[in-house]
């Protein structure tokens, strides 16, 4: 029995032994073993790997680029429409301003235009006041004059020469005060005409 403890303990001496020192064929197989792997993935695989890489990074950088174009072009398009918009609103103001420009000066010249019309229509009322005003007194002197003469000959019952006529005609209408009756009629016609305007 003890023979058989000491072959397990010389196995498992000896298998602790391999782990911890290897054969020099072990560490050749090992090493040549790394060297074709290395070879094979540096030969085939690393190429493959670098060039996905690459792709990867160029669409990457592609993409920033892009982006960076986008934002670029957004920024652009806002300014442009930054831009529109102020033009916009000054010609908006602009048309404002001119409109209320345009409207005032309407406004004054329908105003002049209704005082000129105004004040013609008065000067031709005034011109037409004093023609009537005249055209009554005419009548009104010679009305005086034909009942100074019709009095006259009633009075003295005789015909009276044309020498007689004028100076009875004359004398009558220095009697009258003319200038105080175109006074009073331009008065009641001007109170009219103030009353109207």
């Amino acid at each position: 029995m003890p023979v058989a403890i000491n072959t397990v303990v010389a196995a498992e001496e000896s298998s602790g032994n391999f782990l911890v020192q290897p054969g020099v064929g072990l560490m050749i197989w090992t090493l040549l073993t790394f060297f074709v792997a290395l070879y094979l993935l540096r030969r085939y695989a690393f190429p493959r790997i670098a060039d996905a890489l690459d792709r990867r990074r160029r669409a990457i950088e592609e993409s920033i680029e892009a982006a960076e174009r986008t934002r670029r072009e957004a920024d652009e398009l806002l300014e442009e429409y930054r831009a529109r918009l102020r033009e916009a609103r000054e010609q908006a103001e602009d048309i404002v301003h001119r409109a209320r420009q345009a409207s005032e000066r309407l406004e004054e010249e329908t105003r002049a235009e209704a005082m000129r019309t105004r004040e013609e229509m008065m000067e031709q009322t005034r011109r037409d006041i004093e023609a009537e005003t005249r055209r009554a007194l005419d009548e009104i002197r010679k009305e005086v004059a034909n009942l100074t003469v019709l009095a006259t000959e009633k009075i003295a019952r005789k015909s009276l020469d044309e020498a007689d006529q004028r100076r009875l005609i004359d004398e009558a209408l220095q009697e009258l005060d003319f200038e105080a009756l175109a006074g009073h009629v331009g008065g009641r016609t001007g109170g009219a005409n103030g009353g109207a305007s």
